[in-house]
């Protein structure tokens, strides 16, 4: 089981921030808003999988489960909270967030459903964010000239991902959930997920009047594809997630535990005297 602290960020996200917040650049911009559009809803599902996913245990089991899951959910529930004040930003700037209303909506579907699906569901958004952490804090140079704040709350929101990839997981297999739907809801996961981020980034671009300029589209077929491109660098990570004898903590955490140590005066311990 792994201990998991909530921290609270020490940056101000009240005062606003450039349109263009990511180093002037459009699509990096677009792309990590999108992503940030997604967490409220996301991170509610999550706490809720998880939280359902305890009570579904034999009482005698919750225990040793309780206090890594009440930890899970301190960090969900803050970065569900950060994410929100970012995402109040984006609003008045004029982005419209579509990826949210949509997930719920499509969430609602899930509705009474088997815990072990919503938790099996969670586990392969846990492994998309916990492979994207990992390449985030390996990459964290890319950042450099974004606004400090939000640099900062990235490469924590980051950190804690990758601290916690194994909860769901775990929970999953407690519960005898089997690898069969494991990696049925990753293929459904993937396809959603990525198919969900290239909307809403889009959109943000159409809204900021950027889509069409060819050195957006530079940028991103670089960031996602070139050399160190997210997609290039995370497609043998996410393949892992497919084998039989997969677990989350057979993908490094070395860098997460480096950033929160080098990074402590960044934020506070919740909860400590």
């Amino acid at each position: 089981m792994t201990d998991l602290v909530v921290r609270r960020l020490l940056i101000d996200l009240e005062t606003p921030f450039a349109r263009h917040w990511c180093g002037g650049d459009a699509f990096r911009t677009a792309f990590f808003n999108a992503l940030s559009m997604s967490f409220p809803v996301g991170e509610q599902f999550f706490i809720d999988a998880v939280r359902n996913g305890l009570k579904a245990l034999p009482p005698a089991r919750q225990e040793k489960f309780r206090a890594e899951v009440q930890g899970f959910i301190g960090q969900e529930a803050t970065h569900r909270r950060i994410h929100g004040l970012l995402n109040a930003h984006l609003e008045k700037q004029g982005l419209v967030n579509a990826w949210g209303p949509r997930a719920q909506k499509r969430l609602k579907l899930l509705d009474g459903a088997d815990p072990r699906h919503w938790l099996a569901i969670t586990a392969a958004n846990e492994h998309f964010t916990a492979i994207f952490a990992e390449w985030m804090l390996a990459n964290h140079d890319l950042l450099d000239g974004c606004d400090p704040r939000l640099k900062t709350m990235w490469l924590w929101h980051s950190a804690e991902e990758s601290e916690h990839k194994c909860t769901a997981f775990d929970l999953y297999q407690a519960l005898d959930g089997t690898h069969a739907w494991r990696v049925k809801w990753m293929r459904r996961v993937t396809m959603i997920f990525l198919g969900d981020t290239l909307r809403q980034t889009i959109n943000n671009l159409r809204r900021d009047g950027t889509l069409w300029r060819w050195s957006t589209w530079k940028s991103g077929a670089s960031y996602l594809f070139g050399k160190r491109g997210l997609l290039r660098q995370t497609r043998r990570a996410w393949r892992e997630y497919f084998r039989e004898d997969f677990h989350p903590d057979q993908l490094g955490s070395d860098l997460s535990r480096r950033w929160l140590v080098e990074n402590a005066g960044k934020y506070t311990l919740v909860g400590a005297s």
